[in-house]
């Protein structure tokens, strides 16, 4: 309620949101350079290989997932978990188009990375995160 609040205020403010959908809408902080765009994106708690990044002319996707299993133990009974599973998306259109190609994504320490070089060129292409 708080962040509905907010937004018409700070439309591009730092809060996380979830939808009704359960979808989390992770942070994000871009820069444009001269060359590229440079993207950060928080996804803690995800592996690489649940990260699918999209991007297509000028517009990017970001998906992933954070699974957390609750396994049982023989003689220990769960009281309390709030370990779930998350899922996180998020898409935004940049001012130019971005080179495919080119582009990279790192994952380390729950931040994706993307390097998103300008281009004129327009077609989708899914981004491996390294």
């Amino acid at each position: 309620m708080f962040e509905d609040f907010l937004t018409p205020l700070m439309p591009y403010s730092s809060f996380s949101r979830q939808g009704e959908d359960g979808l989390v809408s992770p942070r994000l902080n871009v820069v444009e350079t001269e060359k590229t765009f440079e993207v950060e994106a928080e996804l803690p708690g995800v592996s690489k290989e649940d990260v699918k990044v999209t991007v297509d002319d000028r517009r990017v996707l970001i998906e992933a997932e954070s699974k957390h299993e609750s396994t049982k133990k023989e003689g220990k009974n769960i009281i309390y978990a709030e370990r779930t599973t998350s899922k996180f998306a998020r898409s935004f259109t940049l001012p130019v188009p971005v080179n495919d190609v080119n582009a990279q994504a790192k994952l380390e320490n729950g931040i994706l990375t993307l390097t998103l070089p300008k281009t004129e060129t327009t077609h989708a292409r899914r981004l491996t995160v390294r």
